[in-house]
């Protein structure tokens, strides 16, 4: 588990491989990761864009953005969590993903953004290496 808190809005990611979807002989390699999305503060937010950076075990990267989560643009009252499970492919056994959502603030009007922590995408009987 991966947790990282900016401005009171607390992420947490959990990954997980998908061996069942995954053809590692052919280098397809398959994991879920499942997001909680936190408000500790006391003021309404809104997740408005993500973005995503992706490096695989060969240094080759990825770079997603776009509106909201899975088709959701998420309001949190103070006190309220949103939980979402998404994916991403990679053609080497392990890598690292990191990003961040922009964020509004409904009273203010202010955007902001909130730190995703980076976390590791580890496959099963993978060489050991720090990523």
């Amino acid at each position: 588990m991966f947790i990282q808190t900016t401005r009171l809005i607390k992420i947490t990611a959990l990954p997980h491989f998908l061996e069942d979807q995954s053809d590692i002989a052919e280098g397809h390699f398959v994991w879920a990761y499942t997001i909680q999305i936190e408000n500790q503060g006391d003021e309404t937010v809104q997740l408005l864009n993500r973005r995503w950076h992706i490096t695989d075990a060969e240094g080759q990267e990825q770079h997603v953005e776009g509106p909201g989560v899975v088709g959701e643009q998420p309001l949190l009252k103070p006190g309220q969590s949103y939980q979402y499970t998404s994916g991403t492919v990679l053609q080497t056994s392990s890598g690292i993903m990191c990003g961040s959502y922009e964020m509004e603030n409904q009273e203010t009007g202010e955007h902001f953004d909130v730190v995703i922590p980076t976390f590791s995408l580890d496959s099963p009987g993978q060489i050991a290496r720090a990523n």
